[in-house]
């Protein structure tokens, strides 16, 4: 079963610099077949497998694709931080 949330950690070219997205799980499924996950915004939504793959999603005109993210599941009893 796939979490409700995930921190989704984006890192530069050298690893050094991130930032840290939150995500929860939506009703939409993505074309790999898995859930896809947004952050408060809607502006980042990624689709996210059962083994912890992740695939950004466009969700408007002049994105880039990071190649750089990593998804680490959140435990459902904590509550979202504001």
């Amino acid at each position: 079963m796939n979490p409700l949330r995930y921190e989704l950690v984006f890192s530069d070219s050298t690893g050094s610099a991130q930032d840290v997205v939150i995500v929860e799980r939506t009703q939409l499924t993505g074309s790999g077949g898995h859930p896809v996950y947004t952050d408060a915004t809607g502006i980042i939504r990624a689709e996210i497998s059962d083994r912890d793959e992740v695939r950004i999603l466009a969700s408007g005109g002049h994105q880039e694709p990071s190649h750089s993210v990593r998804a680490r599941p959140l435990p459902d009893t904590e509550a979202p931080s504001a």
